[in-house]
């Protein structure tokens, strides 16, 4: 781990270039739930209620406080739209898995000239850690076809717990101290290190390269002992009442085989909120699978009860914490799915107009941004191209977007091409 941070240090300098502007951050960190698939934004976040039975489908709505509406699918997000804002008029560009999700996460459609580094590596490369933590978390591991960190090292990746929080037994893997190796043994080892070091810098080595490489062990060492890092990704701490009110106790629909499968994605949440609590930048969260071709009522009624109080809960909770003002909390899916439903009651791929939420971080509150048009297929009012988006909050974030860095040691490419979008800001 000592290497990790000092190859992580080496990449600050290699890959950076002169030229953004320091700006003011609003946010200081970003939980993404992701919800890969593709999630149905009619059954969800923008649905038709006067359009025909094979556009609306098979659901009705429940009013906000803002006399807009959502599905009723979502009773308890539609409490609190005063605290986020609904974006449906996002603006995709290829209704592909794979390249409609690397162009989510990195802003660029693959190319075969140049790998992309992920929106989230971006913050980890700019802004770096932020406390003992890594700057960039996955829960429970990275999207597969996301992409990775491009054309920046890889000490920018993720952290990935390659682990699900509400899986009985959860333990992180590779971020405690090895097992069989007692903390008496693990400090002789930091002693003989320290035994070995003074004796080269005797010897007239580099005491300039050693003390560096002296304050990489240092960080290493912290991580792997701090409680506090510890206890940020445990549940420990974590009452009834703070999973009730994230959806713990919420199941889907019951299965052919007669049983309930839950879907709650309540414990990957908490974690997540502890994690910016403790000083990540970064979370991603994946839940579910939405890529709903066929029987859009049995996907919809499987996943989105838990979705449903899993928004709701982070949302408020960061807000009765104080953490809503500092946290972009940003619902994701790589498209959203076609106005009519198929032969087989599902929905296909549709990425020319589709929905997303944003709260927090200096984003407003109680608007429902945009519009589709009556059957929901293409923006009928402020489209919202992704890269505008992601512009944006790389600004919350006070991360100059319109900045070069290097690839390839001499090619100048602009962390992302998009424009702000004053709309969306408080």
């Amino acid at each position: 781990m000592g290497d990790l941070f000092r190859l992580q240090a080496q990449a600050g300098e290699a890959f950076t270039m002169a030229g953004g502007k320091k700006l003011q951050a609003r946010a200081k960190s970003v939980i993404q739930i992701h919800l890969p698939g593709g999630m149905q934004q009619q059954e969800s976040f923008d649905p038709k209620p006067e359009a025909p039975v094979d556009i609306r489908g098979s659901f009705g709505v429940t009013k906000t406080k803002q006399g807009e509406v959502l599905s009723d699918n979502f009773p308890q997000t539609a409490k609190i739209t005063d605290k986020l804002t609904m974006l449906r008029s996002v603006v995709g560009r290829i209704p592909d898995h794979g390249i409609a999700s690397y162009h989510l996460f990195t802003g660029y459609t693959p190319t075969a000239v140049i790998d992309y580094p992920q929106v989230g590596s971006i913050v980890s490369h700019e802004l770096g850690p932020r406390g003992e933590l890594p700057p960039y978390v996955a829960i429970p591991q990275k999207n597969a076809f996301g992409g990775g960190t491009g054309f920046l090292s890889s000490t920018f990746g993720p952290f990935e717990l390659n682990a699900d929080p509400g899986d009985r037994g959860y333990k992180v893997r590779d971020f405690s101290i090895p097992a069989g190796v007692s903390m008496e043994r693990f400090d002789r080892r930091q002693t003989a290190r320290q035994v070995v070091e003074a004796r080269l810098r005797k010897l007239e080595s580099d005491p300039e390269l050693l003390g560096t490489m002296d304050d990489f062990y240092k960080q290493a060492y912290t991580l792997l002992t701090s409680p506090s890092a510890q206890a940020a990704f445990t549940l420990d701490g974590v009452t009834e009442a703070d999973l009730k009110l994230y959806g713990s106790h919420v199941t889907g629909e019951k299965g052919p085989d007669g049983k309930y499968h839950p879907k709650g994605l309540a414990e990957k949440l908490i974690v997540a909120r502890k994690l910016v609590e403790s000083g990540v930048r970064f979370v991603t969260v994946s839940y579910g699978s939405w890529d709903c071709h066929v029987d859009v009522k049995k996907n919809t009624l499987d996943q989105m009860p838990a979705l449903d109080h899993g928004i709701a809960g982070l949302i408020s909770d960061l807000d009765a914490r104080g953490l809503l003002d500092s946290t972009i909390v940003w619902v994701t899916s790589e498209f959203g799915r076609t106005p009519k439903i198929n032969k087989d009651s599902g929905r296909d791929h549709h990425a020319r107009c589709y929905s997303m939420l944003i709260a927090g971080g200096g984003f407003t509150r109680g608007q429902f941004y945009g519009a589709s048009d009556a059957t929901g297929a293409e923006p009928a009012r402020d489209a919202l191209p992704l890269e505008d988006l992601l512009f944006t909050i790389y600004h919350q974030l006070g991360v100059d977007a319109n900045k070069e860095l290097l690839a390839f040691g001499t090619r100048p490419i602009e962390i992302i091409h998009g424009k702000l979008v004053p709309g969306l800001l408080a």
